[in-house]
């Protein structure tokens, strides 16, 4: 070996052997179509835990990141029956009966499950697997990457990097951003619920969205997003997915779990 080569052998050793200020970890979303799965759900709800366990059962069955993005949205039309649910939010609901105006639907409810936008009522049954496969079986119609920096004051400083594929679907579409938590437990002390210990994955809180993509169809933005209070970073990560505001038609989605 040179003297130089050695002496660039060093640098490149030295550099490695530095701590890091921050860990950042990466995601790119496949060049298939992952599936995105919300779920409409509250702690005042009797018939929700079901659905529940059954979001949180998805990537032991076989449906990992790469084949679907899940998401809980509690929602806090539940809340008057006597036990307000602590992470729903206006917002949800909000979302949820907009979504049901896109479907013509007349009415909302829980637990409800929707499937690349589209109300989905057999998500219990085989046919959500078949539905999944005839998803991840397109091509991908919109392209995300996150960057996701180690937690910071309760945030996490998040960058994202978007693109619309069809220049005709450019204008409609909006990009959404979400931090979720998992492995959440609730001891529920009132509504239908009463004297259960609940637990749920996935569930949103911070929520941002829809930001419009250019002309060119690309979009890049980074954002400091809040986690719960007293969020396990570990738990934590950050959903991304691109959707129109036609027809609610999600492109593409994508999820990345928070640095170790």
């Amino acid at each position: 070996m040179t003297k130089a080569l050695f002496r660039a052998a060093l640098v490149v050793a030295a550099l490695q052997a530095m701590p890091s200020d921050a860990a950042e970890c990466r995601a790119r979303s496949a060049a298939h179509t992952t599936a995105l799965v919300e779920l409409y759900t509250s702690e005042g709800c009797d018939s929700c835990p079901p659905a529940d366990r059954w979001l949180s059962s998805l990537a032991s069955r076989g449906h990992g990141p790469d084949r679907v993005v899940p998401i809980a949205l509690h929602v806090d039309y539940w809340d008057y029956i006597g036990w307000k649910d602590p992470y729903a939010k206006a917002l949800f609901s909000s979302r949820q009966r907009r979504l049901a105006q896109v479907m013509r639907a007349k009415v909302v409810y829980t637990p409800q499950v929707l499937l690349q936008g589209e109300d989905f009522r057999r998500w219990h049954a085989p046919g959500f697997d078949e539905a999944v496969a005839k998803i991840n079986a397109r091509p991908a119609r919109a392209r995300i990457e996150l960057s996701l920096e180690s937690v910071s004051g309760g945030h996490f400083p998040v960058e994202v990097r978007a693109e619309v594929l069809d220049a005709a679907q450019r204008a409609d579409a909006g990009l959404y951003l979400a931090t979720y938590e998992n492995k959440l437990v609730s001891a529920v002390g009132a509504g239908e619920n009463r004297g259960k210990t609940l637990t749920h994955d996935y569930v949103a809180f911070e929520w941002v969205g829809p930001l419009g993509f250019g002309p060119d169809g690309r979009l890049s933005t980074r954002r400091s997003l809040p986690l719960l209070p007293k969020a396990v970073p570990a738990n934590s990560g950050v959903v991304a997915f691109v959707q129109t505001r036609s027809n609610a038609e999600v492109l593409q989605a994508l999820m990345l779990r928070g640095c170790p």
